[in-house]
């Protein structure tokens, strides 16, 4: 049985969903200013491998996920600058192209990385009538205060504020006593609705006059407009428990009455060397340039040898040593499909022979232990290590069936890996990779002509650049020597 860590309550339960096998999953997207990062590959390549597997267990999952493109200010403060609009202001262009320049580069990313498109994904600025609603629900119960357009949630009217992050509200009321910001009852309470000076660029016509949405409300309103009031699970990075998560639940639950979340899953964050990675540190790591440098699925799996709620030590080392792992294992995938022909997705798992059940079994084992994805990928390589064995002791082709059956359903479909020679060390969508793409189609021509001087050519000329050509049923591939 599925267990999961929930930071609500500090401790592993077992999955039980409101509404089995339907599952409602909310995860907080990116704030579209900026190209994504090692730390925005963490987090949805572990929330896509949760997906991934609930599926397995045939759970009906589905996936929501935002695009913030209004009200995340700079430093999460109240009074700090809308970090799309700087970046306009820096780039000289509306904040509206920012944005949508932005959401591609991060869906052009995550793709790259394998991982499953939400099924719904719901930019922020696209849902402020219901956010309005939603401020004047809390106003109308007493949750929320309005001062000259500001309008605030007053943590002090709801008793279970901290109860996610294990802040007590006292002492966050009896610690900022003396340091109100003006207009505020007291300093923790956080923003509901802004006004907006008349050159803000981003404003909506409200109530209060015009405005703009607080970060924190848009995941409340989203999540409840496409899941309902009361949801299974809600994801999101560990540094954003504390003011995000929390203020989410004081405002659902207070304008709803009911709880706001069963499962709370926080992944943790990414560290270089030891240190946290941070662009003001100077040791900001995009993934265009490490997926130029090691391409998309080693940074995946590099991600996956570490637990979700872990922290991860970026460094050259370690991805070094994701390469080498993941450039054996992809060999050794297609080794085995050069040896049978083809891909095996249709054996049923009654038909798996040990010890491929025993693999499964194991694999699945650690996947219920809260999503440990370490442990699973060790299942991977003792399967490489079986398979590397029987393909040279001349084994039935049922055997290795069994066992590519398993490196798809395993490897591919839950953990999300793509076993294709390019991607095992080489840049994604790189021109690097293109250019190699480009000249095996013109060597496939010349073998179509019979033309085995040019054909070898090519080859030749790519083995003496370090890259192998093999030839197999389905064509050529490559990877690097």
């Amino acid at each position: 049985m599925l267990h999961v860590y929930n930071t609500l309550s500090k401790q592993k339960e077992p999955f039980e969903p409101a509404n089995p096998p339907f599952v409602g999953m909310y995860v907080c997207g990116p704030t579209v200013y900026d190209d994504p990062h090692l730390g925005h590959a963490k987090s949805y390549v572990s929330f896509d491998v949760i997906v991934r597997f609930l599926r397995a267990l045939k759970y009906k999952v589905r996936y929501v996920q935002n695009i913030t493109d209004v009200g995340h200010l700079l430093e999460d403060s109240e009074d700090g600058e809308d970090r799309i609009i700087k970046k306009a202001k820096l780039e000289k262009v509306e904040p509206i192209e920012i944005a949508q320049k932005y959401e591609r580069h991060y869906f052009h990313d995550m793709d790259l990385l394998n991982n499953l498109r939400p099924d719904i994904s719901c930019r922020a600025s696209g849902y402020i009538p219901e956010m309005i609603e939603l401020v004047k629900t809390l106003l109308d119960k007493g949750y929320a205060y309005e001062n000259e357009g500001n309008v605030y949630f007053d943590i002090a009217k709801f008793e279970g504020y901290g109860k996610l992050s294990g802040r007590k509200i006292e002492d966050l009321l009896e610690g900022v006593r003396d340091t109100v910001a003006e207009g505020k009852r007291h300093s923790a309470d956080f923003a509901l609705w802004k006004k907006a000076d008349p050159q803000h660029i981003m404003q909506w016509l409200s109530p209060w006059g015009r405005g703009y949405p607080g970060w924190h409300l848009e995941c409340s309103v989203m999540s409840m407009k496409y899941l309902g009031e009361s949801i299974d699970i809600h994801g999101g990075g560990l540094d954003n428990q504390f003011p995000h998560h929390e203020c989410e639940i004081a405002q659902s639950e207070a304008a709803t009455g009911k709880p706001f979340v069963k499962y709370w899953l926080h992944n943790n964050m990414v560290t270089i060397n030891g240190q946290k990675m941070s662009k003001s540190l100077g040791n900001f790591k995009a993934l265009p340039d490490l997926f130029e440098t090691y391409g998309s699925m080693v940074i995946r799996f590099f991600i996956l040898q570490g637990h979700y709620r872990s922290p991860q030590d970026f460094s050259d080392q370690a991805l070094d040593a994701a390469k080498a792992g993941f450039t054996r294992l992809s060999k050794i995938v297609q080794d085995i499909r050069s040896r049978i022909g083809e891909t095996v997705q249709n054996l049923e798992d009654s038909e798996l022979s040990e010890p491929w059940k025993g693999y499964k079994q194991k694999f699945y084992e650690y996947m219920e232990d809260d999503f440990n994805t370490a442990g699973a990928v060790s299942v991977l390589f003792d399967m490489a290590k079986e398979s590397q064995a029987r393909l040279q002791s001349s084994p039935e082709k049922t055997d290795l069936e069994c066992a590519d059956k398993l490196f798809h359903a395993l490897g591919e479909s839950i953990l999300g890996l793509a076993f294709k020679s390019e991607n095992a060390v080489s840049g994604t969508g790189t021109a690097e990779s293109e250019l190699v793409e480009f000249l095996l189609e013109l060597r496939q021509d010349f073998r179509a002509k019979k033309d085995w001087a040019a054909s070898d050519a090519i080859r030749d000329r790519l083995g003496d650049m370090g890259i192998l050509v093999e030839d197999g049923k389905d064509g050529a591939s490559w990877r690097k020597a």
